[in-house]
Formats: C-alpha cells, sequence, structure tokens
C-alpha cells in the first residue's frame, strides 16, 4: 500500500512538472513576431527572477511623454553564462533594447539584443521560445 502511494504521488508530481513547463509561456503566446521595435531609454530597474530577467525602462516619446515599458530578458542563468551580471546593467543606464511588442499592446516586450551607450551588445532573449531564428543567438542551431 505504502509502494503505491509513493508512486501515485510520484506521478502526480511528474505530470504537475510537465504541466507546468508545457505552462511556461511560449514567444509566440504573448508576443508579435510581426511587430520588432527598438527602444532607446533608460534603467529603472533590473529584475533577476526566474524564469525571465526584466528590464524596466523609461522612453521619452516624440511628444516629449515617459512611458514605462517592462522587456523580458532570458533566464538569469543564461544571462550569466553571456557575461552579464546584476551590476552590467546600473540603474540610470542609457541603452538601446531591440526585440518584439506584446501581442496584447502594453508596453512591454520580449528582448533580443541590447547595445548599451559604449556600442557593447548582448543578447539578451531566450533561446528555444519560439522567437524568429535570426543568426543573433549563438546557442540557436
Amino acid at each position: 500500500m505504502a509502494t503505491r502511494l509513493v508512486l501515485l504521488i510520484a506521478a502526480a508530481a511528474l505530470m504537475f512538472a510537465t504541466t507546468r513547463m508545457s505552462a511556461h509561456h511560449a514567444f509566440a503566446a504573448e508576443f508579435d513576431a510581426n511587430k520588432p521595435f527598438k527602444l532607446r531609454g533608460t534603467v529603472v530597474k533590473m529584475e533577476w527572477i526566474n524564469p525571465h530577467t526584466w528590464i524596466h525602462l523609461d522612453v521619452k516619446t516624440a511628444n516629449g511623454k515617459v512611458e514605462r515599458w517592462m522587456i523580458e530578458g532570458g533566464p538569469p542563468n543564461a544571462l550569466y553564462r553571456r557575461g552579464f551580471t546584476q551590476k552590467s546593467l546600473p540603474n540610470g543606464s542609457e541603452i538601446l533594447v531591440e526585440g518584439f511588442r506584446a501581442k496584447d499592446g502594453s508596453l512591454k516586450g520580449n528582448g533580443r539584443d541590447l547595445t548599451f551607450a559604449d556600442g557593447r551588445r548582448l543578447f539578451v532573449g531566450s533561446s528555444g521560445t519560439g522567437a524568429p531564428r535570426d543568426g543573433r543567438d549563438a546557442t540557436e542551431k
């Protein structure tokens, strides 16, 4: 009886884990590959949380209004492996972000490339999420 209960619990845990992984959104579920953007702005905050990093960016519009954008990046571990650390993007940094806009029209996007004021570039996207393959992600096959 105890063995059956353990097996049942293990099976349920495995099903839950599989469900959670598939519930993690794919690029196409939330972002539009046909709506690329380039945003120049000032970093307000960088969140290093799983499963994605988030860059909060103040972007000045053509009419002078400031919009607060949220840019989704790859997982913290992936950015660390690319040489990006929590000290790489201090608040107040001026950056250019290229990515893809959220389907719902909100001020949210999936980041692809980040360019620092000194010209350094960093791929901040998530590999294997269904984002357009364009060769900029060194881990793409």
